[in-house]
C-alpha cells in the first residue's frame, strides 16, 4: 500500500518507516527540515519537507503521493524541563493535534485515502476516578489542571476529528521510552533530580518505541476504527517503577518529597501525574489489531534503554 507518514523524522517515525518497507508498503516522509530529509531517505521512504501547519503545502504534498493510509506523527516536543507551565511546553505540539490533524484530514478527503491513523496520548488524560486501569470506553479526565487546559483540548481534538472520519484510528501511546525516546528523563533520574511526589501512586503505563511502531504498523492494515491503547501490560505506580529505573541507571534511589512540597518546585500537573493518574488496558490493541508488545513490561525493556543511553553518554564524554 501507498502510506504516508506525517513527522516521519520523528523517533516513532524513524522505527515506523522501515517496518513498513519490510512489509511492502511504498512510504512517503514529511519533515519540516530539509536537514531531515537525507534520514527519511536512509530509512526507505521518500521524503517531503512541508510543515504541517501549512494547509496548502500539505494538499500538494498528499495530492502527490496519491496515499492510500496517512499516518499523523507529527509532534515538537524540544524540551520536557519545566512541566509548571505544561501548556507551553506542548504549545506546538497541541497545533500539530489541532491545525495539523484539520489539515491532513482535509487532504485525505480531497484525495480519497481510506484510512488515518492519529497519534494520541493515554495516562494523565485519564479521568481519576474508579479503579486503577482504564479502557479505552472510559471518559478523558474533566477536570484536568488548569496547566494541562490547551492540550488536554487538543487530545479530545484528534480523538473526535479522527472518529468522524470513515477509517479513522486513534492510537493513543502510553509513556514512549526506548532508543532516543524519552531521553530527557534519564539524567534528572541519574543526579536525584527525579523525585517521588507525595504517595506516588500515580499510575503509568509504559511502551517501548519499538512496540508503538509495530502496533502503528498493524493498524496500517487491521483493526476497526476507533481508539486503541497501545501501551504494554504492566502500569505501575511511579513508587515502584521510578527506583527500578534509578536501579538500572545505576543511579541511587530516588528521593521522596511531599505534595506540597512538589507542587511548589514543578507545579499541579506533576504532582497529579505523581499522585493521581490512571494507567491503562491494552486489551482492544491486542484484540482487534493482532499485537503483542514484544516488551510486555517496562520491566523487560528499561534495562536496555539505560544501557543504551549510557553507551551514549560515554561516547560523548570521550568525543568531549
Amino acid at each position: 500500500m501507498r502510506v504516508f507518514i506525517a513527522g516521519a523524522a520523528g523517533v516513532l517515525g524513524q522505527h515506523l518507516i522501515p517496518q513498513l518497507t519490510a512489509a511492502g508498503h511504498e512510504v512517503t516522509g514529511t519533515t519540516r527540515s530539509s536537514g531531515k530529509a537525507a534520514l527519511v531517505r536512509q530509512l526507505g521512504a521518500t521524503p517531503v519537507v512541508v510543515d504541517g501547519l501549512d494547509a496548502d503545502g500539505v494538499l500538494a504534498a498528499v495530492r502527490e503521493a496519491k496515499p492510500e493510509v496517512i499516518i499523523h506523527e507529527m509532534t515538537a516536543l524540544t524540551s520536557m524541563k519545566n512541566l509548571r507551565n505544561f501548556d507551553k511546553v506542548f504549545a506546538v505540539t497541541n497545533q500539530l493535534r489541532t491545525a495539523g490533524t484539520d489539515n491532513l484530514l482535509a487532504a485525505a478527503r480531497a484525495t480519497g485515502t481510506s484510512r488515518f491513523i492519529a497519534q494520541s496520548y493515554t495516562c494523565w488524560p485519564n479521568i481519576r476516578e474508579g479503579g486503577p486501569v482504564k479502557t479505552e470506553e472510559d471518559p478523558l479526565d474533566p477536570h484536568a489542571p488548569a496547566s494541562m487546559t490547551e492540550s488536554m483540548r487538543a487530545i479530545r481534538h484528534v480523538e473526535e476529528a479522527v472518529s468522524r472520519f470513515p477509517g479513522g484510528i486513534a492510537l493513543r501511546y502510553g509513556g514512549l521510552y526506548g532508543p532516543s525516546a524519552s531521553s530527557e528523563m534519564l539524567a534528572p533520574v541519574r543526579k536525584r533530580l527525579f523525585p517521588v511526589i507525595g504517595s506516588g501512586a500515580g499510575i503509568w503505563t509504559f511502551c517501548h518505541i519499538e512496540d508503538a511502531a509495530t502496533a502503528t504498523a498493524a493498524a496500517v492494515t487491521q483493526g476497526a476504527p476507533g481508539i486503541y491503547n497501545v501501551v504494554d501490560d504492566d502500569p505501575a505506580p511511579v513508587s515502584e517503577w521510578l527506583p527500578f529505573l534509578a536501579t538500572c541507571l545505576g543511579a541511587k534511589p530516588p528521593r521522596h518529597v511531599p505534595a506540597w512540597l512538589g507542587r511548589q518546585l514543578a507545579g499541579e500537573a506533576v504532582v497529579m501525574m505523581m499522585t493521581e493518574s490512571r494507567g491503562s488496558s491494552n486489551a482492544k490493541a491486542k484484540r482487534e489489531l493482532g499485537w503483542t508488545p514484544r516488551y510486555p513490561s517496562w520491566r523487560d525493556g528499561f534495562p536496555g534503554w539505560a544501557a543504551s543511553d549510557g553507551a551514549q553518554k560515554g561516547a560523548r564524554d570521550r568525543a568531549a
